[in-house]
């Protein structure tokens, strides 16, 4: 291939993968399988590597920077990115209403659309490609956050006309980011974001891009700062020219002709937020008409033609009763409110997160005080402060122990941890929370084996290892309380069963830091038999995709350990299974109804358990995620289906029963 003839192939192989990209990120709608994409964005590297010279701004291979930057400059803005006034309840948005058609004195119709909980940021683009892009900041200085934002592969690179413009919009982290980066950050020792927004606002604001990268951002354009060449007439017409030229826009938006719809609109979503895979905080009110915005013009702070509804917060008042302490598998040490029980968000609430010993000195928080929790994310509960003007000098303060509460051993901070932890490896608690883990039904699944029992048989002196639950006896375990002849017959018959496992069962069971179900799954269907992963190299471990350097770092060490040689060995004598029994990778079938779609499991089956069924999706080609979205192929619905069958509905997605499952797989 000579140069010029190289030039054109990298042209058409860009063009062709930044379409790809566009189909996949801003539609939804990809065209083909990752795997091609991954060939031919290979194929472009290598010829960009041997070309150099021809390596366009626009090319995909040039998302993320090479060097991280010192700082960041200043930007301003042309024209101001300024607030708006916000609307707290339905008289208010009236109120509103009221100053919009007195100030026009003519009919007006409005454009509600979601207020996505992100950060706000301006994209210049010059000629049709993107140059620039910044943070609102002070609204009208932000800062020069352009490579970061270049790694959002749903903002093109290059737009299809030659314009020259400003938009603007909201960068975001989606749920599914946000549950994965904190879960890493946990297991790092590091401190888990407080909300999806915090976590989008801290990616953007990384010197080095990469880690921008690595957390998975997402964005929604919702608004024009300059445009040289516009003849629209309103912003409707603006959002679907901004979808036209190739931008991602937020499909859920809507004219409304009345206040009333408007009012329809936010108590709809109001509801509804939950099922969306992004966090929302109300809803955005504008005029639609351009020439009615510019009549009503605007005040110091804010525009006069739009205002924000902000969803009520999901908080509550109680006191705090206690703070209990309990020690994890890893040795942190957590503390937990125990509070006096209160009703937020549907449910009520008596334990609430305090996450650490810096939170607790932070909020100065005391036994007896008033506090407010709220749940984070909807789902767990959180002390967010204190309030002290409730106090009245009889609530206690608290103080971290020094020592372990369970072994009575001295805690330790891990440099560049937050977490206390114990380090005693023959710590009770520890020790019964690594069994409980090894039989929960993700790992070994032993029925009859949960919680309790495994503290009881602990506490018995009966069990210190893994290993021994295989050595218990039936005599002894008759002479426990609630341990009849039938369940221990059972608990003996399920124990006995484990031992038939496939080995990703094994692995995640032993708890070996970093490596979560589906990363033992991973290594499991790579290796093939614990003896081969015992003896894998961090290099062969790093060449499989998804293991990263701490997770190869971990798994190495874990096996050069001598007393995790001697417990494989005792499982081995035992009888434990210690090869892969699931489907091999070049087992898939490619041809079967379920390959290459992405499938939701909600509702209650009789034929299947969650995870036999998932497991039988994934052998066939499928991929089953936990939550209904436009990517979402089919919904399998058992009874008692909930928000994802609702949300399937709303978005038109293709919903089996179990008859037609049943169907499908006989077929």
């Amino acid at each position: 291939m000579n140069r010029e003839q190289a030039q054109k192939k990298i042209e058409k192989l860009k063009n062709l993968l930044n379409q790809y990209s566009y189909e996949y990120y801003v539609l939804d709608q990809p065209t083909i399988p990752d795997s091609e994409y991954d060939q031919l964005y290979r194929e472009l590297e290598q010829l960009e590597e041997q070309y150099p010279e021809f390596i366009a701004d626009d090319s995909p291979t040039q998302r993320v920077g090479d060097k991280p930057l010192d700082f960041f400059q200043k930007v301003e803005h042309k024209v101001p990115m300024l607030s708006l006034s916000n609307a707290f309840n339905e008289q208010e948005l009236k109120d509103f209403h009221r100053r919009v058609t007195q100030g026009l004195n003519e009919e007006v119709s409005y454009v509600c659309e979601l207020k996505i909980d992100g950060l706000a940021v301006s994209l210049t683009y010059e000629n049709g490609k993107f140059v620039r892009g910044a943070t609102r900041g002070d609204g009208n200085v932000g800062e020069d956050i352009t490579m970061n934002l270049r790694t959002i592969r749903s903002i093109p690179l290059t737009i299809k006309d030659k314009e020259t413009l400003e938009v603007r919009g909201e960068a975001f982290m989606p749920h599914s980011s946000f549950l994965k980066l904190n879960e890493e950050r946990v297991k790092n020792g590091e401190e888990p974001f407080a909300n999806p927004r915090n976590a989008a606002a801290g990616s953007l604001r990384q010197l080095d891009p990469k880690i921008a990268a690595e957390r998975h951002l997402d964005i929604f354009l919702y608004a024009v700062g300059e445009w040289e060449n516009s003849q629209l007439t309103s912003h409707s017409a603006r959002l679907e020219k901004l979808k036209e030229l190739g931008f991602k826009t937020n499909p859920e938006w809507r004219k409304c002709s009345t206040i009333e719809e408007v009012i329809d609109f936010v108590e709809y979503w109001s509801k509804e937020r939950p099922n969306l895979p992004y966090e929302i905080d109300g809803i955005v009110i504008k005029v639609d008409d351009l020439r009615q915005q510019e009549k009503l013009g605007f005040t110091a702070k804010s525009p006069r033609w739009a205002i924000a509804y902000k969803f009520p917060a999901e908080e509550a008042m109680t006191v705090l009763k206690d703070i209990e302490l309990s020690v994890g598998r890893t040795g942190v040490v957590t503390p937990t409110a125990i509070l006096e029980p209160v009703r937020i968000a549907g449910t009520t609430v008596q334990r609430a997160s305090l996450h650490n010993e810096d939170l607790i000195q932070e909020l100065d928080i005391r036994i007896g005080d008033t506090v407010v929790i709220k749940k984070a994310g909807d789902i767990i509960p959180k002390v967010v402060r204190v309030v002290y003007d409730k106090r009245t000098g009889n609530e206690k303060p608290f103080q971290m122990p020094k020592e372990c509460p369970t072994c009575g051993n001295e805690l330790v901070r891990i440099e560049g941890e937050v977490a206390l932890r114990c380090i005693n490896p023959n710590c009770p608690a520890q020790l019964t929370e690594g069994l409980i883990h090894f039989v929960s039904r993700n790992a070994m699944n032993i029925e009859g084996l949960g919680e309790k029992v495994i503290q009881q048989l602990f506490k018995a002196d009966l069990i210190r290892t893994i290993a021994d639950l295989y050595r218990l006896e039936r005599k002894e375990l008759l002479k426990l309380e609630r341990m009849g002849e039938k369940s221990v017959d059972n608990l003996l018959t399920a124990i006995e069963k484990s031992k038939n496992n496939s080995l990703e069962r094994l692995l995640f069971g032993l708890g070996i830091r970093f490596i979560g179900a589906k990363a033992a799954q991973i290594l499991a269907m790579e290796f093939e038999t614990m003896d081969r992963l015992e003896h894998a190299t961090k290099e062969e471990l790093l060449a499989i995709d998804e293991i990263g350097e701490k997770m190869a770092d971990s798994i190495v060490h874990y096996f050069s350990e001598e007393k995790v040689k001697q417990l494989l060995r005792e499982l081995k004598d035992l009888g434990l299974n210690m090869e892969y029994t699931g489907p091999r990778k070049h087992d898939q079938d490619t041809d079967s109804v379920f390959a290459g779609k992405t499938i939701v499991l909600t509702g209650k089956l009789e034929s299947f358990s969650r995870n036999e069924l998932k497991q039988l999706i994934e052998s066939m080609g499928g991929k089953v995620t936990g939550s209904v979205s436009k990517k979402t192929d089919l919904v399998i619905a058992g009874e008692d289906a909930g928000s994802k069958y609702d949300k399937a509905t709303q978005l038109g997605i293709t919903i089996w029963d179990e008859n037609k499952l049943t169907e499908a797989l006989n077929n």
